[in-house]
Formats: structure tokens, C-alpha cells, sequence
């Protein structure tokens, strides 16, 4: 199973302006600003390796070679919001869309999972199975729970102090982890 990233957020769960309160910059210098931005989104995108959840909704592609047994497929994305297409390809690669009501996507479970009972068999041998789906707490940063957004401010403030410092080998500070922990998945 090889998940493939489409589209990032439309926005980042903590925004230019909230970041330049936490951090006390009031100046309005434009390197400043690309540097606080940049640093947002490293955070995040941090946070969510750590906690191995998307943050803020996504577009993801998963593609596999084969159904499992029982048709039950675990995501290796969370939280899931939707499916919204699986595709099925032929023998020449051509993919042809599952109806809505041949599969069910279960997104209240951690591990998300797809059950697909009586699902057909692709005709290539690799990755003819494709599955578009979206990933996330939501569409906007209300969404994502306030303990990872204050973990992605210790983190850009932490970064933001400490440019150019290398202080161990702690891939988040101790206070960002904390913060992080309850949210964190098992591998698959």
C-alpha cells in the first residue's frame, strides 16, 4: 500500500498573525514574515510525522496491488474524512469507479479502514487498485484540536530562538512532545 500525497491544506492550523503574537514580533518585515511561515508549516508537517495524523484536510492517493482477504483495508491515514472514489484498473490500466454503495468507509475507528465485500479484482498486476480519499481533522484550523496547534507554537518558537543551533538529538521539545503523545498512532 503506497499512499501518495495530491494537494496540501488551504491553510495552516495557526496563522501568520497568531504566530507573530506568540513569538512578541510586532514588525511587519517580509523576510520576517516568509521565515514564520516557513517555519509553520516545518512544524506542522513535523507534528503530523510525529503523531502520524494529518492536521488539516488533504488530498492523498493509496494505491495497492491486491485486496486483502476479507476486503477490510486499514488506512495508513488519519483522521479520514471521506472517500471519495475507488478505482478498479483493467487489464490495459483503464480505472473503472466503485459505486458509493459497493464499499464503506469506516473513519470513526483508529485505524480507519475500508470494507469493500465484494470488491473486484484488478486486471494489472501492480497498483491497480486506487483509492482518492481525504484526510484530516477538517477544513479549517478551528478544527484541529488546540494541543497540536499549541505544539506547532512551541515548535516554531523553539526553531524560531534557536536558528542555526543544534541542541541533541530530541526531534521535538519536551513540552511539544507532551503535547503530541495522547495524539499518537501505531504503525502499521
Amino acid at each position: 500500500m503506497i499512499p501518495i500525497f495530491v494537494s496540501g491544506p488551504a491553510v495552516e492550523p495557526v496563522s501568520l498573525a497568531e504566530m507573530k503574537a506568540y513569538l512578541r514580533v510586532d514588525d511587519d518585515d517580509s523576510a520576517q514574515d516568509d521565515l514564520i511561515s516557513g517555519l509553520i508549516k516545518a512544524s506542522r508537517l513535523m507534528i503530523e510525522a510525529v503523531s502520524r495524523r494529518i492536521l488539516i484536510e488533504q488530498s492523498w492517493r493509496v494505491v495497492l496491488d491486491r485486496w486483502l482477504r476479507d476486503g477490510v483495508l486499514l488506512l495508513p491515514l488519519s483522521p479520514l474524512i471521506a472517500v471519495d472514489s475507488i478505482g478498479i484498473a483493467d487489464v490495459s490500466g483503464t480505472l473503472t469507479e466503485l459505486p458509493d454503495d459497493a464499499f464503506e468507509a469506516d473513519g470513526l475507528s483508529d485505524l480507519p479502514r475500508i470494507a469493500v465485500p465484494d470488491a473486484p479484482e484488478p486486471g494489472k498486476p501492480r497498483n491497480g487498485i486506487v483509492i482518492a480519499l481525504r484526510a484530516g481533522y477538517g477544513a479549517t484550523p478551528e478544527a484541529v484540536p488546540a494541543t497540536l496547534k499549541l505544539a506547532i507554537r512551541i515548535l516554531v518558537a523553539h526553531w524560531f530562538e534557536n536558528r542555526g543551533d543544534v541542541a541533541g538529538s530530541q526531534i521535538l521539545p519536551p513540552q511539544a512532545l507532551s503535547l503530541v503523545a495522547p495524539f499518537q498512532r501505531a504503525r502499521l
